[in-house]
């Protein structure tokens, strides 16, 4: 499916062709601390089917609760995190930030990950695969 995005502002756009079922929950408390939030909503693409449109991003780098070291992207001008990726590109994935995908009415969460840190008092959303830490 073909999917468009931008940051809050619109400085930053960009393009992707993303598997639906790649899109699901991430639990994890860096998600939780940079989304603000108690789970931030992801979706998986290849970097070879994603094309940054417009604007030049800003990137921090973090190392995850996983001990990965993470690239976070977002926008300088009005701050929406945008997407992240490991530190040197390796993997070949860019985890795109829901909230900035235009198409996010159509899809629907299929897994959640790292739920071993999901906040206590947080509703199971059905029909998803749960996963106590990441996977690939």
């Amino acid at each position: 499916m073909k999917i468009t995005g931008a940051c809050h502002c619109g400085d930053i756009t960009y393009e992707a062709e993303l598997d639906p079922a790649r899109f699901g929950i991430c639990h994890c408390t860096d998600c939780q601390v940079t989304s603000a939030s108690a789970f931030r909503t992801i979706a998986v693409v290849k970097e070879a089917e994603f094309r940054l449109l417009t604007g030049t991003p800003k990137t921090y780098i973090k190392q995850a609760e996983s001990g990965n070291r993470r690239a976070l992207t977002f926008c300088s001008t009005c701050g929406a995190g945008l997407w992240a990726t490991d530190e040197k590109g390796e993997s070949g994935l860019v985890n795109l930030r829901a909230g900035t995908i235009t198409e996010r009415r159509d899809l629907t969460p299929r897994y959640e990950i790292w739920c071993s840190s999901a906040m206590p008092w947080l509703a199971r959303f059905d029909g998803t695969e749960r996963h106590d830490k990441g996977f690939t």
